[in-house]
C-alpha cells in the first residue's frame, strides 16, 4: 500500500496525496517507515501568518492566482482552528479558495491545529515533507493567526510572510520583538484604507532600529480583495527564497524540523490524562513534590 502510495504522489496524483496525508494526521501503522523513504525533496515553504482579520485567506488566494498564471503548481495547507467538538477543522479558509477546488495544479487541504498553541497542525512537518515529494513549485502554509504564539511557523517556512492591517497600529507598536523578527516581509494588506501610509512609514522606522539582519525586512502595500501589490509580493517571495537556499538560515531550519521530530518522537505515549490520574492518586501523600513526580513519571514513561 505504502509504496505504491508514494508512487502515484511523486507522479502528481492528488487522491493519493490526500490519503497519504490522512494516514499520517492519524499515524496509521507504517507511516514512519513511509516518511523515511521519502525522496529528498526541497520544494520551498511559504509562511503566512499574521492577526485575525487581516485578510491573510484573500491574499494566499491572490498569490495562487499569480503563481498559476505563471504555470506553476501550488500547494496550500491552511491550517484552521479546530472544531470544540471533533477536532477537526472549520473549513473557513477554504471558503475564500472555491476558485481552486478542482485545478489541476493546485492542492488546498484543510488542517485543525488539534489544541495546538503554535498556530500550526502537530504533523505538519511530515505533512509539508509529502507535499515536497509531490513536486509543488510552492507550498503555501497559512497559519490559524493566534497572537504571539504564531512564531513557531519561523521553524517550517523559509520565508516568513507576517500581514497586518493599518488599524493594527497600537498592535504593532506593543508586538513582542519575536514576532518582529520572524517576519522576512511584511504586508500591509487593505492598504486603501485610511492612515495607511503612515503606517507604513512607521512600521518601517521600527524595523530599520532594531534590525541586525543581512536581508532588509521589506515591507509591501497590497489590497488582497482587488489584487493590488500581489504581483510586487510574489516577487518579492521568491527575490528572499533565492537569498535562502543553503544559507544558514535554510541549516537552521532544517535542525529546527528535526528538533521537534525527536521531541514529539520523546514524547510519544505521554498523556495528560494519564498524567492527571497519576497526580490525583498521590497528591495527598506526605511529601509530594511536583518536581520529584515529573522525573520519576519521566523516568517511567
Amino acid at each position: 500500500m505504502w509504496q505504491s502510495l508514494l508512487n502515484h504522489i511523486t507522479a502528481g496524483n492528488f487522491k493519493a496525496l490526500a490519503r497519504a496525508i490522512s494516514l499520517v494526521e492519524n499515524e496509521v501503522e507504517g507511516y514512519e517507515q513511509f516518511l523515511s523513504e521519502l525522496p529528498n525533496a526541497q520544494t520551498t515553504i511559504i509562511g503566512i501568518t499574521g492577526p485575525p482579520g487581516a485578510g491573510k485567506s484573500t491574499l494566499v488566494d491572490a498569490l495562487i492566482g499569480h503563481w498559476v498564471k505563471a504555470g506553476k503548481r501550488i500547494a496550500v495547507l491552511c491550517v484552521d482552528p479546530s472544531s470544540p467538538f471533533n477536532l477537526g477543522a472549520l473549513l473557513g479558509d477554504r471558503i475564500r479558495m472555491t476558485e481552486w477546488y478542482t485545478h489541476p495544479h493546485v492542492f488546498i487541504r484543510s488542517l485543525a491545529t488539534r489544541g495546538s498553541l503554535g498556530g500550526l497542525h502537530p504533523h505538519i512537518i511530515e505533512i509539508t515533507a509529502l507535499l515536497q515529494a509531490a513536486a509543488f513549485d510552492f507550498i503555501i502554509v497559512e497559519t490559524v493567526g493566534v497572537g504571539q504564539s504564531e512564531i513557531e511557523i519561523v521553524g517550517l517556512a523559509d520565508t516568513t510572510v507576517v500581514v497586518v492591517v493599518p488599524e493594527a497600529g497600537d498592535e504593532v507598536q506593543t508586538m513582542k520583538s519575536g514576532l518582529m523578527e520572524i517576519a522576512d516581509l511584511f504586508v500591509v494588506n487593505k492598504s486603501d484604507r485610511p492612515d495607511s501610509d503612515l503606517f507604513v512609514r512607521n512600521l518601517r522606522s521600527m524595523l530599520s532600529q532594531g534590525s541586525h539582519a543581512q536581508l532588509e525586512t521589506a515591507v509591501l502595500k497590497t489590497v488582497a480583495s482587488t489584487k493590488e501589490g500581489v504581483d510586487a509580493l510574489a516577487d518579492a517571495i521568491e527575490l528572499h527564497l533565492q537569498h535562502v537556499t543553503n544559507s544558514e538560515k535554510k541549516i537552521w531550519l532544517l535542525t529546527e524540523r528535526v528538533y521537534q521530530l525527536i521531541q514529539q518522537k520523546k514524547m510519544k505515549g505521554i498523556e495528560k490524562e494519564a498524567i492527571r490520574k497519576s497526580i490525583a492518586s498521590q497528591i495527598l501523600l506526605p511529601g509530594f513534590n511536583l518536581f520529584n513526580f515529573a522525573i520519576k513519571y519521566n523516568d517511567a514513561s
